[in-house]
């Protein structure tokens, strides 16, 4: 099958089927370059420009590769089963100058985020009129291209869901798990067997309680989980120990942690109690386990943890377990802070 060419239009000739780290078995590309020209004529970044033809393609991600070992494994939010085969039907992918990037739009389907859209790409789930997509960065139109995961049609659908879901402790933070554990995907499935496209913005370890968010839409979501954006976080943690005086301002001022410095944006202690605390605190920092590295590195370990804010959105009185559709006013305060 052939993919796109670097320029993000479909390969026709010398280097087909290939992707920008090699083919779909790790080959290198053969394709010859000459005068700054791709084998094809095109100049580099050429045919990529962007809407209004200024400006060459970015590197993918400051030169990283998308992992396709992991996108051959990666859950398809679209539909429950991965293990459909592919069926070629079709033209084949066709380039659009002004269109809309491919991993962009699976994301925007609700398929998976779109470094995840990427992997699978990566791993040749997807294609495009019947073309196996390999390349990153082919710009279509949404409103034509017949898209297809595993075989399964993406249908681009206009109709955004977001919801607010207070997590119970031991619940894993994905949409299935292949050990039988309790997730979140067992709390929404009936929505995803009834065709709604769900995927949970960021996670929470299995300890932690509270609030996270689901969604189908996909850039939001891949802005709210974006450090860039530094969308705040607030968590109500129980540490063991009488914390000090002088706590908040260490937090503020930074902790050192074995992959970086990490500070909050706010602290308050609540409540003193038989050598526990209940403190408060806001940060936007989005690392695994960093507010219990945190918390133990100044020496108060956490015995308890709940998220109860991202951004505008409040856990307030919801119950564990529950799911609640979140109003316009929370909906355009999330657009708002990631600059939608």
């Amino acid at each position: 099958m052939a993919s796109a060419s670097r320029d993000g239009r479909p390969g026709r000739g010398e280097g087909t089927g290939r992707s920008r780290g090699g083919d779909s078995r790790g080959q290198k590309p053969t394709g010859k370059k000459t005068g700054g020209k791709s084998a094809s004529g095109q100049s580099k970044g050429g045919a990529a420009q962007g809407r209004g033809g200024q400006g060459t393609r970015k590197v993918h991600r400051k030169g990283s590769r998308p992992n396709a070992e992991t996108g051959k494994i990666r859950y398809n939010n679209s539909r429950p089963a991965r293990t459909q085969k592919p069926v070629v039907d079709g033209d084949g992918a066709t380039y659009v100058a002004d269109g809309m990037r491919l991993q962009k739009v699976l994301a925007a389907a609700g398929v998976a985020s779109r470094r995840g859209a990427e992997e699978m790409i990566a791993a040749g789930r997807v294609e495009v009129d019947g073309e196996i997509v390999l390349e990153q960065g082919l710009r279509i139109d949404p409103n034509t291209a017949i898209i297809k995961v595993d075989g399964a049609r993406v249908v681009i659908d206009e109709s955004k869901q977001y919801l607010a879901l207070n997590k119970p402790k031991g619940w894993q933070s994905t949409m299935s798990d292949d050990h039988g554990r309790p997730c979140i995907g067992d709390i929404v499935s009936e929505r995803v067997m009834s065709g709604q496209r769900l995927f949970h913005v960021g996670r929470l370890d299995a300890d932690t309680e509270g609030l996270i968010l689901l969604t189908n839409d996909g850039e939001l979501a891949h802005r709210l989980m974006h450090p860039s954006f530094e969308v705040p976080k607030t968590y109500l943690a129980t540490v063991r120990g009488e914390v000090g005086r002088g706590l908040g301002r260490r937090l503020r001022e930074g902790v050192e942690l074995e992959d970086g410095p990490v500070t909050v944006d706010s602290y308050t202690q609540m409540e003193l109690y038989q050598g526990e605390s209940l403190v408060r605190l806001t940060l936007h920092e989005g690392r695994k386990h960093v507010v219990r590295r945190m918390m133990e590195a100044v020496g108060h370990p956490v015995i308890r943890l709940v998220r109860t804010d991202i951004g505008a959105v409040h856990l307030g009185t919801q119950r564990p377990g529950s799911l609640r559709v979140l109003d316009s006013k929370e909906i355009g305060a999330l657009y708002k802070a990631v600059g939608l």
